[in-house]
């Protein structure tokens, strides 16, 4: 094993390695990947941590998660986290945990939005939560192709602001 100086930085670096340990940038035609965290923190996380493609730790071999105010990344975690698995107090993603989520497969402890939603309140194709809007959907005051609970119409006929009566039914 020999060292080699890392183009983007002057770091020494394992010629093995597939990005540099200290600046992220890929080593050896190895997969396109780029991270960057910001200087700024708050509560001991940085305001913006980005990580793009799959960067491993080299130490660990372990995918690298981004954290931070604003996190981004294939897995991030953060009061807005963006990614493929999001975990945040917002988040917005592929597969979302959080207070209020926007994603494919929504878990959101008040607000659930996307494809599967779950939450307090749950929007999506597949609604479940305590006031459910959807295509099918389940709870205590479901609103959906399945079900007509009229507490539910109330509540997002509110959450919405539609004024007046719902057309006459069949």
């Amino acid at each position: 094993m020999a060292l080699v100086e890392c183009p983007e930085c002057g770091h020494e670096v394992s010629d093995k390695a597939k990005m540099c340990p200290n600046c992220g940038v890929p080593l050896g035609g190895g997969m396109l990947c780029w991270e960057y965290r910001s200087k700024r923190t708050y509560f001991g996380l940085p305001l913006y941590h980005v990580v793009l493609g799959v960067p491993l730790d080299p130490t660990t071999g372990k995918p690298r998660v981004a954290k931070g105010i604003f996190a981004v990344g294939p897995i991030a975690v953060g009061v807005a986290a963006f990614g493929g698995l999001g975990i945040g107090v917002f988040s917005f993603s592929g597969l979302g945990l959080g207070l209020v989520t926007f994603a494919g497969v929504a878990v959101g402890l008040l607000l659930g939005i996307g494809g599967v939603a779950v939450g307090a309140v749950a929007v999506g194709g597949v609604a479940i939560g305590y006031y459910a809007l959807g295509g099918a959907a389940l709870g205590p005051h479901p609103l959906g192709g399945n079900a007509e609970d009229p507490q539910a119409v109330e509540f997002f006929r509110s959450l919405f602001g539609i004024r007046g009566q719902p057309p006459p039914g069949p």
